[in-house]
């Protein structure tokens, strides 16, 4: 079997400042700019390709739009010398609203991103305050619109629900807000508050209640039946595609996001940064200084590897399949596993399909809406079968 094309992460670590609820490797000296550009240039310098063709460059972090346009163009020509690529290439790059203006936009458009991700989260002042953002409604809005003048006709929001106390007609009219712009691609997140960030000491010292559960999943269902109504195809746990009736399918979909569910290959560069050659995965030093002291030592950036065992694997094919509306592949479970594990993949399902939280069809297994909502359970409740197929 031919291998699906690869994708290329690349972590930019630097921040104007860490948000309330990021638990992501970030630092906040953007005066260290130039020793981890250097550091990456090495490290993409020295890294082999292995025979793999690549369709995907994501630029994320951190906040990769603090890089200047230059230094944009600069990895991107790079890693177009180093690397095979097979058009069209799907280049994104993550942006923060209060980091960019419009002739910011115009040259990472110049520089080779054909895709932007703007991190809104909120277009409410006073949800912006609580998430520690450093960009007002106003500048969100400008940002979007600069985005579009300066020549993104790919553009995503990431936006965030289920702060706590919020109703379902705010984050309806933080949507309809959203909508306005009409992006290519919604990324709607529900709030997670991480131990050790601001909002997670808020959490422990009894100053800050997470929303209900039930309050969370209200906004989750509501989310998904609004966008579904407006022309977007939720498409994963989190992710909505526009739909345009040419191509409902896979128009404006996140083809590097997309990697990640389907067990695709990619190489990550820079601190922090994951990479996935199957069945091995390996990962960076997540601490910048650590990162740039082993590339001028000539040693590799690796701090920590797996090669996943069979049943590792079977494991994450479930977990990953089920984020998406598209489901597990049995076929292709199948083929990777044997026809036992496929069929107790299949056995697996059924008591959740019984209950409206799946759907099987003779060769794949997919979510409902319900089911997306409770995927862990769904997940664990059907990886403790199939791993029996294998002892």
């Amino acid at each position: 079997m031919i291998s699906p094309p690869a994708g290329i992460y690349v972590h930019v670590p630097f921040c104007v400042r860490k948000c309330a609820y990021c638990d992501f490797y970030s630092i906040t000296d953007l005066g260290l700019k130039p020793a981890f550009l250097s550091a990456l240039r090495a490290e993409i310098a020295a890294t082999a390709a292995g025979g793999l063709v690549f369709d995907t460059i994501h630029i994320g972090g951190g906040t990769p739009s603090t890089l200047e346009p230059g230094e944009v163009e600069a990895i991107l020509a790079l890693l177009a010398s180093r690397f095979r690529f097979e058009a069209p290439v799907e280049i994104t790059l993550e942006a923060n609203p209060g980091t960019v203006d419009r002739d910011r936009l115009k040259g990472f458009r110049a520089a080779g991103v054909n895709r932007l991700t703007v991190g809104v989260q909120s277009f409410d002042a006073a949800n912006l305050e609580l998430l520690g953002r450093i960009h007002t409604a106003a500048e969100a809005e400008r940002a979007v619109a600069d985005a579009r003048a300066a020549g993104f006709d790919e553009l995503g929001l990431d936006m965030i629900y289920g702060l706590p106390d919020q109703t379902a007609s705010a984050w309806a009219a933080d949507l309809e807000r959203t909508l306005a712009h009409a992006p290519e691609h919604l990324s709607c997140y529900m709030l997670t508050i991480e131990p050790g960030t601001p909002l997670g000491r808020l959490r422990d010292s009894g100053r800050l209640r997470p929303a209900p559960d039930d309050r969370v999943a209200e906004l989750f269902t509501g989310t998904s039946k609004m966008l579904s109504a407006r022309g977007y195809r939720h498409y994963e746990i989190a992710n909505f595609a526009r739909c345009d009736a040419a191509d409902c399918a896979g128009a404006h979909v996140s083809r590097h996001n997309s990697k990640y569910w389907a067990y695709a290959p990619y190489l990550g560069f820079g601190p922090a940064a994951h990479s996935f050659l199957p069945p091995r995965r390996f990962w960076n030093h997540g601490n910048l200084g650590r990162y740039v002291e082993a590339v001028r030592a000539g040693e590799a950036t690796i701090a920590g590897e797996e090669v996943l065992t069979a049943g590792q694997q079977m494991t994450e094919t479930v977990m990953l399949g089920l984020r998406t509306a598209a489901g597990v592949d049995l076929s292709e479970f199948a083929r990777r596993f044997g026809e036992p594990a496929a069929q107790a993949c299949a056995d697996a399902a059924a008591p959740f399909v019984a209950q409206g939280l799946l759907t099987c069809a003779r060769t794949r297994c997919a979510p409902t809406l319900r089911g997306m909502l409770v995927h862990n359970r769904i997940v664990e409740g059907m990886v403790e079968r199939v791993g029996q197929c294998l002892k």
